[in-house]
């Protein structure tokens, strides 16, 4: 049975057919869930899928397809949150996109619509979108964390641009000095994460500082000037509190998504069978 089974769908080139769904589904969970359909011999359960679809085509065809695109997996580190370990801003941003997903297709249903078949699914969804601007205010994208995703943090910041900003006038000051015949260049660069000049290796005694590199041709050292290792060494203090920050930042927006984790994961598998039910439409 089952033989034949494989060779009336490799006849009918299901895998085509399904390949072409899955083109039509916003999320990657939802082009799987696209090509993992099979045919049902239920007659129950066919005319449900039917009415399903017919649903969605009318919904579509009256306002258009709702989007599914920022609805990614997150079921793992939701999981991970619930332990209570900290999550990562690309594992939190995924988050927040499930929670805007669920409120942008729950808004695509009105209450005032007639009750169909694809009622229940809309009125499951459980936006929250307290904690998604939580997470969008805080994380600008993977590699940025925003000024205002605390006080204290701001305030680092403040700290860390104004130390920079001395750091920079003292030096500038000495390149417009008389030891800048010293200099290889006239430039202001980082080594180790401390603010530095390029010094010829002939004059490197003439530039009283710490040497923090030098050149691959022995040409030019990298020195770091007295008059602001001091600075330099605030610098170094601040990165390590704006680290321990941003630390406890992603560590407690994982912990307000592990409250919230048993709804998010609900949303997360309600939006992807609507995604297949819309890509069927």
């Amino acid at each position: 049975m089952w033989e034949l089974y494989e060779k009336s769908t490799e006849k009918l080139e299901l895998n085509r057919v399904l390949e072409l769904l899955a083109d039509c589904a916003g999320s990657e969970d939802g082009k799987a869930a696209c090509r993992a359909l099979c045919p049902s011999s239920d007659l129950e359960e066919v005319r449900e899928l039917l009415e399903q679809t017919t649903a969605a085509c009318t919904m579509s065809a009256v306002q258009g397809s709702p989007g599914f695109y920022d609805v990614k997996n997150v079921d793992a580190a939701l999981e991970r949150a619930d332990r209570g370990g900290s999550l990562s801003t690309t594992e939190l941003l995924r988050i927040a996109g499930v929670l805007r997903s669920a409120r942008t297709v729950k808004g695509y249903w009105s209450e005032e619509e007639t009750a169909q078949v694809l009622t229940p699914l809309f009125q499951a969804l459980t936006p929250n979108k307290y904690l998604e601007d939580r997470i969008s205010g805080a994380i600008l994208s993977e590699e940025e964390i925003a000024d205002a995703a605390s006080p204290e943090l701001a305030s680092i910041r403040r700290h860390i641009r104004a130390t920079a900003s001395k750091v920079r006038d003292i030096l500038n000051k000495l390149l417009s000095s008389n030891q800048a015949k010293y200099l290889q260049e006239a430039i202001i660069t980082q080594r180790n994460d401390r603010f530095v000049v390029p010094v010829k290796s002939e004059h490197k005694n003439d530039v009283p500082g710490l040497v923090h590199d030098v050149s691959s041709s022995g040409a030019t050292f990298f020195i770091e000037p007295m008059g602001v290792v001091k600075a330099n060494n605030e610098l170094r203090e601040l990165a390590a509190k704006e680290k321990k920050e941003i630390e406890r930042i992603l560590a407690q927006l994982s912990a307000d998504c592990a409250e919230h984790a048993d709804d998010i994961s609900r949303d997360f598998g309600i939006l992807v069978s609507l995604d297949l039910i819309f890509a069927k439409a």
